[in-house]
This record gives structure tokens, C-alpha cells and sequence, in this order.
């Protein structure tokens, strides 16, 4: 069925039977967005477990922010 003869069908739908549709499509574009994992697969994560670059920079970034009492 094309969109051309769904639109009239559609029209003439109830109220409760357009929400109905409504929350069908907006389901089913939810899905199409979402990344899909599949079982048994490995993805990589990062973590900053090990990430001395950025310690460094955070403690930079502390220091700089404290207020010198000089």
C-alpha cells in the first residue's frame, strides 16, 4: 500500500486508533536510531583508567582554579 492510499485510510481513523498509529511510528523510528548490539559481540569502551594525559590536565585545570592566598 502506498502513501497516497494509507493518508485517506489514516484520516478516517478514530482518535484512539491515530494515537495508536502515532506511537507505532514513533516506536519503530526509536529503533531505526538506536545502535543495535548483537549478542555475543565485543565493542571497545574507552576508559580513562591509565590515561595519564588526562589526569595531568585535570590537576592543571584544579590548580588553576584555586584562589592564590599570597
Amino acid at each position: 500500500m502506498s502513501l497516497t492510499e494509507l493518508l485517506p485510510t489514516l484520516k478516517n481513523l478514530p482518535r484512539a486508533d491515530k494515537l495508536k498509529v502515532m506511537q507505532f511510528l514513533i516506536a519503530e523510528l526509536a529503533q531505526e536510531e538506536e545502535p543495535s548490539l548483537q549478542p555475543e559481540a565485543t565493542y571497545p569502551i574507552w576508559s580513562p583508567l591509565d590515561s595519564h594525559e588526562a589526569a595531568h590536565k585535570l590537576a592543571r585545570l584544579l590548580e588553576s582554579e584555586q584562589p592564590n592566598n599570597d
